[in-house]
């Protein structure tokens, strides 16, 4: 988990897992809304290491090798505050596909959302 705390006296301890299902990178996301990439097999995943990204962010390396997700501290403030309910829309994608947090991530699963990633 990763223990934030903010200004505002708001603090979260966040699941790596949700930060990896929800990685705020294009490769997770796409391009636009209809081309995200459902993320499984991630219930396990860790952070090996985390960069400062100017004062407005943090990059972390996920033990999966991902890195190119760049989380800005609003939208880990977003993360912290909306988790249950970014859970439950997660589970119900992961319901609608037919899979489960651990089923293994297939190629076109895995598969960027563009041909430049």
């Amino acid at each position: 988990m990763l223990e934030i705390a903010f200004d505002d006296g708001a603090s979260f301890r966040i699941p790596f897992e949700l930060m990896r299902v929800y990685s705020p990178s294009a490769e997770v996301q796409g391009h636009g809304p209809g081309q995200e990439v459902l993320q499984t097999g991630k219930r396990e995943v860790g952070i090996d290491e985390i960069t400062a990204v100017g004062h407005y962010a943090v990059q972390p390396r996920f033990s999966d090798g991902h890195e190119s997700g760049i989380f800005s501290w609003p939208y880990l403030y977003h993360l912290g505050a909306d988790e249950a309910e970014l859970w439950q829309r997660y589970e119900r994608r992961l319901a609608e596909a037919g899979m489960d947090r651990d089923a293994p991530m297939t190629p076109a699963a895995s598969g960027s959302a563009c041909a430049s990633h």
